[in-house]
């Protein structure tokens, strides 16, 4: 909003032990703007200041001073620090009644601004730099934020503590994914869409130019799910990456201006087309993935990426990632063993608890429950293991969603029992998962026999496939049973079942109602926010998904 009377004044900051001299400066960030008409039209930005004892401020500056800043710092350290400063072009105000015309330019600039200062805080030279403390020297009073009104609302709360989490206080989440390719199995309007609080839509895809790619058909068929949808609680997320799609963001998020050029193609995509948020579905930082580039400072830079995100997408937006069982790998190539930074950004943090053995002679569970014999060759690699990694790491439990798998892997084996651990076991964050649905453009013939299998030895199989093939079937009693020769049992040391045929060489590790009642009812136990499916096209009907909201209580 317009603000003729806007008037700056320096305050003193108070933390929780009183008045004190100021502590380092430890981050800054753009929450908001305002106009002013004095001495003539100007834009104010509005940047919320934390230090390193907690305390916080909020300072107004005009681009002109932050582009003066920049050239005071150049010429003092003879650095331009890697950043080309957003371009001093005019900016179109109008102060009656509306304040932009050019709102598209005012967002690339903000966006430019956030990325400037964090390059300054993290940058060795210009951190505790005597500029950089004269710069932020004048900061609004408490009564002048309350004097700015409605257009100020947003930036208030976030002056107060960030809001985001806030969806998870309560009620246990009940969250899936919802792929693209699934609209043609599993039309948007056919969907009971009031049985989930979240849905993650994949996905979009990161281009080399920090942009988004469609693929499938995406944005068309997202369009059709948020109408699907409508107005009610189910939020929509649009999930980003993905194990085929992380190739670009360790070189767009190790940027400024591919950071910039990111987070403007997700915000524009959030608010074009009604979303709720966004989900990072990078596989992995700084680990090769699907054999992407990837560098040691891959987790810096994505804390980097993820403030300047949380600032343009305000307190309220759904910021998550999907994760593996240990947190993201430090540049010495071990997991983080503080995330709390990251945690004070992000709403969610989906651990995708499956892919733990994928087919292969000796077969072993999809998706544990937990090591439960101590028998396992990835002890890491399980829901309990995850949940313990990621909370002692810093990573609060209100804010990790469980994984769960509505799929299996077919093996041919003749097996009669799971293995308890794997040939090789995997390095953290490799999972050897597509996370594409089996029931995309590829999948085998299902024209075979009644429970012949042959056809996925070695691949992923979808919990209904195993029903249209003829390995399971769905009886009297509501519970789904083994057929045409299977026979099903269930491995304690998971507490996953398994489906094996001798005669037709083929071993089945899955998921079904009362493994997926086990795993959510213990996601409720240990207070985490909830769960998550991966893929709601795999499930039959919503057989899957009604047993964990029943084990999450719901």
């Amino acid at each position: 909003m317009a603000s003729d009377s806007l008037k700056l004044e320096q305050i003193t900051r108070v933390s929780s032990k009183g008045t004190v001299s100021p502590p380092s400066l430890k981050e800054a960030s753009i929450v908001g703007h305002t106009t002013s008409s004095v001495p003539r039209p100007h834009v104010v930005y509005v940047v919320r200041l934390v230090y390193t004892d907690g305390s916080t401020s909020v300072v107004g500056k005009r681009f002109s001073e932050f582009h003066n800043l920049f050239e005071a710092l150049r010429r003092s350290t003879g650095s331009s620090f890697g950043l080309t400063f957003p371009p001093r072009r005019p900016l179109l105000i109008s102060l009656v009644p509306t304040a932009w015309i050019d709102d598209s330019l005012l967002d690339e600039r903000k966006a430019g601004l956030n990325e400037f200062l964090c390059i300054l805080l993290n940058t060795e030279k210009t951190r505790n730099h005597p500029f950089l403390s004269k710069f932020f020297r004048s900061a609004f009073s408490s009564l002048a934020l309350e004097s700015l009104g409605e257009g100020f609302a947003q930036m208030q709360v976030t002056t107060r503590r960030v809001r985001q989490g806030e969806i998870g206080r309560g009620a246990p989440i009940v969250a899936t994914y919802y792929p693209s390719w699934a609209a043609g199995a599993v039309p948007p309007w056919k969907v009971n869409w009031s049985r989930f609080d979240v849905v993650f839509f994949a996905f979009a895809i990161p281009t080399k130019q920090g942009t988004l790619d469609w693929p499938d058909f995406g944005r068309e068929i997202l369009k059709k799910l948020v109408k699907a949808i409508g107005g009610g609680k189910t939020r929509v997320v649009l999930s980003v990456g993905g194990w085929g799609g992380s190739h670009w963001f360790s070189e767009v998020v190790g940027n400024p201006v591919g950071r910039a050029s990111f987070i403007n193609a997700i915000s524009s995509a959030i608010d074009n087309l009604g979303l709720h948020g966004v989900d990072i579905d990078w596989e992995y930082p700084n680990s090769t993935g699907a054999g992407n580039p990837h560098s040691p400072r891959d987790s810096d830079n994505f804390l980097q990426f993820l403030k300047s995100l949380r600032s343009r997408l305000g307190p309220d937006k759904i910021i998550s990632a999907a994760v593996s069982h240990l947190p993201w790998l430090g540049s010495n190539g071990r997991p983080l063993t503080n995330v709390s930074e990251y945690a004070r950004l992000m709403t969610f943090v989906n651990i995708m608890n499956y892919d733990v053995w994928p087919a292969s002679a000796n077969p072993g569970p999809n998706a544990p429950l937990g090591d439960l014999c101590n028998t396992s060759g990835q002890p890491q690699a399980n829901a309990k293991a995850a949940f313990s990694q990621w909370t002692k790491a810093g990573m609060p439990a209100s804010k990790l969603l469980l994984g769960l798998a509505t799929y299996g892997y077919v093996s041919k084996s003749k097996k009669k029992k799971l293995s308890g651990s794997s040939a090789s076991p995997l390095a953290p964050g490799a999972h050897p998962r597509s996370h594409r649905s089996t029931s995309e453009p590829g999948t085998p013939e299902e024209d075979a026999a009644p429970g012949d299998l042959s056809s996925y030895w070695g691949q992923q199989i979808a919990f209904n496939q195993l029903i249209r093939m003829g390995a399971l079937a769905k009886q009297g009693n509501g519970r789904y049973g083994a057929v045409n020769g299977y026979t099903m049992e269930w491995d304690n040391c998971s507490d996953t079942p398994f489906l094996h045929n001798q005669k037709r060489e083929t071993v089945v590790s899955y998921d079904d109602p009362h493994s997926l009642g086990h795993k959510a009812k213990y996601a409720k136990e240990v207070g985490m926010a909830g769960c998550f499916t991966w893929s709601l096209d795999q499930d039959d009907g919503l057989a899957l998904h009604e047993a964990v909201r029943t084990g999450l209580g719901l």
